[in-house]
């Protein structure tokens, strides 16, 4: 989509994505890396956009140790600059990689 390296700063947050990367454990890497390297999200909503990255974890989280993290950013396109909505995480393991 991009044709440089899109990289995300603390500017681009608001309350509301700082609140949930803080609420399941995602990081300002993780969103960067997931913009630049993730595939399609299915579940983005009709005008928005989203992409998908799964990541090795091998830790605890919530009391319970999971080999992997899916995290998912939710952006919209504005004068082909995104402009980030949301973000998810999912801790398990074998998630489904999209094509990329």
């Amino acid at each position: 989509m991009w044709s440089k390296w899109i990289s995300v700063t603390e500017k681009d947050l608001h309350s509301h994505i700082e609140a949930r990367m803080l609420q399941r454990g995602i990081t300002l890497q993780e969103i960067e890396n997931t913009l630049n390297k993730g595939w399609e999200a299915s579940d983005a909503k009709p005008g928005t956009s989203g992409k998908t990255m799964v990541y090795p974890y091998h830790k605890e989280w919530e009391c319970q140790f999971h080999e992997e993290k899916e995290v998912t950013v939710y952006y919209k396109v504005v004068e082909e600059h995104p402009i980030l909505l949301t973000v998810k995480a999912r801790y398990g393991k074998k998630f489904l990689r999209g094509e990329k």
